[in-house]
């Protein structure tokens, strides 16, 4: 099983958004998936843009038409999607030190929790990559290191779990990872063609969990 995750958003940044969301799918053969999306983007995007190390979902030049369109295509892929979000304002004062969030720990136990959505699985390899991100108080070692403690004592003994973060610029399938968080995060601000991204991803979301309703 391989397993893609980015997100969208800040926890402490001031800025419009109100949400903080993880977006994740899984897909059984990644090099479909990434042939395909590099494949799009060549077909339908302007030359000049597809010399980009990436195109992202916030990238400027494109229309809602072609974000639409392009949310669509990666619903055809068959692709699995689970999502993680979060109302900046409910993060609980525990991730707060002397009035400085903890954002390093806050990130690492929402990526445990929506991995977590995943299991139980018969799969005797999970690999799961992330968006490399600067991590608040940890390293990336110790930030792969926690996912995988975090997940082994919930599979099998002779499960293996490999956790990497890696540059989404080299890799397609984050790149997709971070268009449906894009799609996602229009959908929960409320902003323009927000719900017609929802409904193009609705059929392949498998579940949404939201954290902190209640533990304020």
């Amino acid at each position: 099983m391989f397993i893609f995750m980015d997100e969208s958003g800040n926890f402490a940044k001031d800025n419009h958004e109100r949400y903080f969301v993880i977006g994740s799918f899984t897909v059984g053969d990644q090099r479909r998936t990434s042939k395909a999306m590099r494949s799009w983007f060549r077909e339908k995007y302007p030359r000049k843009m597809c010399k980009q190390s990436e195109i992202k979902w916030s990238s400027s030049g494109i229309s809602d038409d072609l974000r639409l369109r392009t949310v669509k295509r990666i619903a055809q892929m068959d692709i699995r999607v689970r999502y993680g979000y979060l109302l900046r304002k409910n993060i609980p004062e525990r991730y707060r030190r002397k009035g400085k969030l903890n954002s390093g720990i806050l990130y690492t136990n929402i990526i445990c929790e929506v991995l977590e959505s995943y299991l139980p699985t018969d799969e005797k390899e999970i690999r799961i990559f992330c968006d490399r991100r600067s991590l608040k108080g940890m390293t990336k070692k110790q930030f792969e290191s926690s996912i995988t403690a975090h997940l082994l004592p919930l599979c099998s003994p002779d499960t293996r779990i490999e956790v990497e973060m890696i540059d989404s610029t080299i890799n397609p399938n984050i790149q997709i990872a971070d268009w449906i968080c894009g799609a996602y995060i229009q959908y929960l601000e409320g902003r323009s063609g927000g719900d017609e991204f929802y409904k193009a991803l609705k059929n392949s979301i498998l579940g949404t969990r939201e954290f902190f309703t209640s533990d304020l």
